[in-house]
């Protein structure tokens, strides 16, 4: 980290912008009628390798670009995690989880214009709602919350093994490739009960954009789900630094 705070600001507002830019873009290029990426007209729709890519580059790239100036955490549930352990200072959560949050809603307002036209074309609400936020697929909050908390929770040991391990600690690129490779791997593998968000930020600031905004045939913002993501990933996050900090250290 660069120890310019107001640089560290913008460089987690326009990271977490990119991140949901990328990821929701993935999303709604799958998700939404006659674009390139839906199978039309003989063309292949990716699907869930598609959007696992997406989210995958959304971190990764911002990480390479602003890793040095803000340690690149686009997501409040790491923010607040490494407070908790000790190594980030918490006169800054706010203003960071502040700019986490603005640049989510900022990036799913550029997907909304993108994909405008092709919204107006769809009639489902469901997939609709999929390309801001998430949910879970068996309606239940509480299998929402456990996926979110697993997820979450090897996120953040995940990553802290990649950036602070032997082998990734002189090579920061190398390991942020290697956190991008993580994120698609948790999309993949324990995205099918909630999507998942893994992210407060990248969850409850797109939502918040789909309840506001008069987004065609829309249908509900579904709020009684919106704590799951919000809260499990915080949890996740805290059990996953603190785990890594038994065993390994910080």
């Amino acid at each position: 980290m660069s120890g310019n705070w107001p640089a560290s600001y913008a460089a987690e507002f326009f990271g977490t912008l990119i991140l949901v830019l990328f990821g929701n873009g993935a999303v709604a290029n799958s998700f939404l009628p006659a674009t390139t990426g839906n199978g039309k007209l003989g063309q292949s729709n990716g699907g869930w390798l598609f959007i696992a890519i997406g989210y995958g580059l959304g971190v990764m790239l911002p990480a390479m670009m602003f890793g040095s100036i803000s340690g690149n955490h686009l997501n409040p549930a790491i923010t607040i995690a490494e407070a908790c352990a000790g190594i980030f200072p918490w006169p800054q959560v706010l203003p960071y989880l502040s700019y986490q949050f603005l640049g989510a809603v900022a990036g799913q307002l550029l997907v909304l214009a993108i994909y405008w036209p092709h919204y107006r074309q769809s009639h489902d609400a469901a997939a609709i709602l999929g390309t801001f936020s998430t949910g879970d697929a068996t309606q239940s909050n509480f299998n929402g919350f456990v996926t979110e908390l697993i997820g979450t929770a090897v996120l953040v040991f995940g990553a802290m093994g990649l950036y602070r391990g032997m082998f990734f600690h002189q090579n920061i690129d190398i390991a942020n490739i290697g956190v991008g490779c993580l994120i698609a791997t948790l999309v993949i593998s324990v995205g099918g009960p909630t999507g998942p968000a893994l992210n407060p930020a990248r969850d409850l600031g797109p939502r918040i954009v789909h309840a506001l905004l008069p987004v065609p045939n829309k249908g509900s913002s579904h709020w009684g789900y919106s704590w799951v993501p919000v809260l499990a990933s915080i949890v996740g996050a805290v059990i996953g630094i603190f785990l890594y900090k038994g065993f390994f250290g910080l």
